[in-house]
């Protein structure tokens, strides 16, 4: 098969991603094998190729947006049939045993695995994965269009249950890429109120269309102060950009697995109960509940499609903002 591999961080502007021809993977005895049609490009990718997540597995196929269907079963594999539609996510297998896992917070593993980082993922032809940590996508979404609710979707989804907040309420979004177009679609089929911060003109369009009531390049010219605010910028000044505007009891809710350093604060911005709090992965219930969800508003997502062989590209163009909505590598 054909895969876009890392051999060793770089920076995505020195196009570190090579064209291979690989043999393609077996499933293992609990695995499914997907050919893959897209896979989605996810800022998560950008931290691994350039190496702001240290390596797990050298050489990587990185990807965990994935969207195709199952050509090969494992010899116990019975939750599928061939050829059926799903996706796989960030989150590849935890270990069941420890007491996160026990205790319904598989998200925060102690033993987990992660797609295109400890295992490869799905910038290439097939991948393979544990049956019960893959997804039926929904009918009504086109390939392409389901990929980015793989992570973007997911991610959001948990942003937004850990905020706490619902109908009425004021909902900063900080960046406004992939997670954030589908999160503002959730927040608005719930009666939220949506303000985006985001540095490019475009992506304050892109806010205004899918319903912000306010979208600015600045947190301190928004005109109403914040219920919850949720950070998909991995920029750690924003952090208490975000408290300023936030009132008293607020969240501020960092989406990112990975962040620049938060600057000194003085212990007023927290004060007044405010909190902040992250986000790590996801768990299947998050998947499940999310792309039930997204059938049902139903989330439109807004793509550029890449082919696979310009993986490099793709990177280049999410790093320097050249995305609108998210990026999607097509495959076949």
């Amino acid at each position: 098969m054909n895969a876009c591999r890392l051999h060793s961080p770089a920076s995505v502007d020195e196009s570190p991603l090579r064209w291979q021809a690989v043999e393609p993977p077996l499933p293992g005895d609990d695995e499914v094998r997907v050919a893959v049609s897209a896979c989605g490009i996810c800022r998560t990718d950008l931290h691994v190729v350039e190496g702001e997540l240290p390596p797990r597995r050298s050489p990587v196929i990185p990807g965990h947006q994935v969207v195709g269907r199952i050509d090969r079963l494992g010899a116990g594999a019975r939750r599928f049939a061939i050829g059926q539609r799903v996706g796989i996510a960030w989150l590849h297998r935890t270990c069941g045993r420890c007491d996160y896992c026990r205790t319904g917070r598989e998200n925060l593993c102690d033993d987990p695995t992660f797609t295109g980082w400890s295992v490869d993922g799905g910038y290439a032809e097939y991948v393979v994965a544990p049956e019960a940590f893959v997804y039926p996508i929904p009918e009504g979404f086109a390939d392409l269009d389901a990929a980015p609710l793989l992570c973007a979707g997911i991610i959001g989804f948990r942003c937004l249950r850990l905020s706490g907040v619902g109908g009425g309420a004021r909902l900063g979004l900080f960046g406004f890429g992939a997670a954030a177009h589908v999160a503002i679609q959730v927040a608005r089929h719930r009666g939220m109120e949506v303000y985006a911060v985001t540095r490019e003109p475009r992506h304050c369009d892109l806010a205004r269309r899918l319903g912000a009531a306010w979208a600015g390049q600045r947190a301190e010219q928004a005109p109403k102060p914040l219920d919850a605010a949720i950070l998909f910028a991995p920029a750690g000044e924003l952090v208490p950009a975000a408290l300023r505007i936030l009132k008293k009891g607020g969240v501020v809710v960092l989406g990112g697995i990975h962040m620049s350093p938060i600057p000194p604060m003085d212990y007023s911005l927290l004060y007044q109960e405010r909190v902040i709090r992250s986000v790590a992965n996801n768990t299947r219930a998050d998947g499940e509940d999310f792309l039930r969800v997204a059938a049902e508003i139903p989330i439109r997502t807004e793509i550029q499609v890449f082919p696979l062989e310009a993986a490099n590209q793709a990177l280049q163009a999410l790093k320097h903002d050249r995305v609108q909505g998210a990026a999607v590598l097509r495959v076949r």
